[in-house]
């Protein structure tokens, strides 16, 4: 029973995350990651956050989150300056055009995961859901600062 489970959560997990991928790659030319650092950042107060706190609250290597940081201010959706509180630290802030491109991206975020992940279950179901992941996150030593929810 317990390995059905797992099996069952790990696919079902892995099929959604795939879907949004390739959905906001083809649609929107973002991956999920892009998503979630956008809309990290569109939410942070002055829509910006230290690449420390981003790379924690993304759950990312600081190597790999400079590298889609790069990235994505070389297509002008954000910027890197330096921390005005603390010189020796690096601040990512969300462009208006991260903003104008985030807004459509999170639809189709919304549109995938309602289609594939909330309209198959209950209300009931969905709670017991969210209580066993948050139970399971909860098991972790140090749990990562995790972005505020895409809203649906």
């Amino acid at each position: 029973m317990e390995h059905e489970c797992w099996r069952q959560f790990s696919e079902s997990a892995t099929r959604i995350g795939d879907l949004l991928q390739r959905t906001l790659t083809r649609e929107h030319g973002f991956s999920l990651h892009d998503v979630m650092l956008l809309q990290t950042l569109a939410t942070a107060p002055a829509g910006s956050a230290r690449m420390g706190d981003l790379a924690d609250a993304l759950v990312l290597l600081p190597s790999r989150l400079t590298q889609q940081v790069a990235r994505m201010e070389g297509a002008g959706l954000v910027v890197r300056s330096v921390s005005p509180q603390d010189r020796r630290g690096v601040v990512a802030s969300i462009t208006d055009a991260g903003r104008v491109r985030l807004g459509p991206a999170l639809d189709t975020y919304a549109r995938v995961v309602r289609s594939h992940f909330l309209d198959p279950v209950t209300r009931r179901q969905m709670t017991s859901i969210g209580d066993s992941c948050r139970r399971v996150g909860s098991g972790f030593v140090t749990p990562p600062q995790r972005p505020k929810p895409l809203s649906l």
